[in-house]
């Protein structure tokens, strides 16, 4: 009989086995993103946003972060190129989450085509089991593409993109700048004017 139930229990496990992860899931929205525009040194730009899912039925705390494939043929981008916003959140099961991803690029960058994966995965460890969710993760591909340009004209790129993206704080900026020249400008040469004033009133002075 206990020959018979452990056949049974072994063929149940073998069938059915147990994952102590198996709780834990995730998933993405989108499987690629490819952008069509040859992007600019120094450029920023707003990449389409990502939708994380928790595809599990414990709720977790994700993120993402940028991967390669090992002997990609394209240029790997740094991961300091990427902003995600937000860089971190908690799901329950069941519930999404959408992520901007902004993409600065530095003035000075080898051009060519880029590729990376952006992974979305837990960042937290499974509060029933205590494991670490190691290989749990979904991937979106991206690509993307840079055209050549000097220093001058990646400065220039970054410039531009500065005051679009973030408009219209650098416009509030310039003018609080300007103000704050021309108020100088002004106290000086006023004061200017009242020395000489004075000096012309005094008549024993020649």
């Amino acid at each position: 009989m206990l020959k018979k139930a452990a056949i049974i229990f072994l063929c149940f496990g073998i069938l059915f086995p147990i994952n102590t992860l198996a709780r834990i899931g995730v998933g993405i929205g989108t499987g690629k993103i490819e952008v069509n525009e040859n992007l600019k040194p120094g450029g920023i730009y707003t990449l389409p946003p990502i939708t994380v899912l928790n595809t599990g039925d414990e709720a977790s705390e994700y993120g993402l972060s940028i991967e390669y494939h090992q002997d990609q043929p394209q240029l790997s981008p740094s991961r300091e190129w990427f902003v995600f916003s937000p860089s971190s959140f908690n799901l329950e099961p069941g519930e999404s989450k959408i992520v901007e991803i902004k993409l600065n690029l530095p003035v000075k960058i080898e051009p060519g085509n880029y590729f990376a994966y952006l992974e979305a995965h837990p960042v937290k460890k499974s509060r029933n089991t205590g494991g670490a969710m190691v290989g749990i993760a979904s991937a979106a591909k991206l690509y993307f593409s840079v055209s050549p340009a000097n220093i001058w004209q990646g400065i220039y790129y970054k410039a531009v993109s500065f005051w679009k993206v973030y408009a219209p704080w650098p416009s509030v900026a310039s003018i609080a700048i300007a103000i704050l020249l021309l108020i100088f400008i002004f106290r000086k040469f006023f004061s200017f004017q009242i020395g000489i004033r004075r000096k012309n009133e005094n008549p024993e002075i020649k």
